[in-house]
């Protein structure tokens, strides 16, 4: 097996054409708590991967050994291509994914990380790295987890990202409750800036 990425929670492997995600024990945590999250951790997010439709296939869950194995996708990181992208291929990209994003959310699942980072191109978008995504069918989550990605691409891609930002509202309308939704985000985001005057 070939260590892919070792991150703070999980270690990735492939092998063959398969990818195996490994929570890691937390040396800080009392040994029975860690157990219990790594392992409720690990079958919500095994959850949440089979409830979405744009996401890898699950093969095996092992809450034993905290392990999931999965399919591999091979292919593009949307934060490595966005960029470089011809300004009408990027524009739909968006939209696309902002569509994809309501079938997310209205199927109730909140990715909790919406960035570029996670999400891949190949023959279609995919979806991946559901650690910290739940079950939720509030408005209030589905209006942060879209915050979320608002301000991965203001980070990321600040050329573009509101242009971007745009068509992934667009592509979002497709929703049963976009209207709410989006109301929502408008007082999301007002609270966001009225806590950085405070801060100031």
């Amino acid at each position: 097996m070939k260590i892919i990425k070792q991150g703070a929670e999980a270690i990735l492997y492939r092998e063959d054409n398969c990818l195996i995600k490994e929570r890691i024990r937390k040396s800080y945590r009392i040994d029975d708590i860690d157990i219990k999250l790594r392992k409720s951790r690990t079958r919500k997010e095994a959850k949440l991967l089979e409830k979405t439709e744009n996401s890898p296939k699950v093969f095996d869950v092992d809450e034993k050994n905290m392990k999931i194995k999965m399919e591999f996708i091979d292919g593009k990181l949307i934060k490595d291509i966005l960029d470089n992208m011809h300004k009408d291929d990027r524009n739909n990209l968006m939209r696309e994914i902002g569509g994809k994003i309501a079938k997310m959310h209205d199927g109730n699942i909140i990715h909790g990380d919406l960035t570029t980072s996670n999400m891949i191109l190949r023959d279609k978008i995919y979806f991946i790295d559901f650690g910290l995504g739940f079950d939720s069918s509030r408005t209030e989550d589905k209006a942060v987890d879209i915050h979320l990605l608002k301000q991965a691409l203001e980070s990321k891609h600040y050329k573009h990202f509101e242009e971007s930002f745009r068509e992934v509202l667009e592509g979002y309308k497709i929703s049963r409750n976009w209207k709410e939704v989006l109301n929502r985000l408008e007082k999301v985001e007002k609270r966001g800036r009225y806590k950085g005057k405070n801060a100031k």
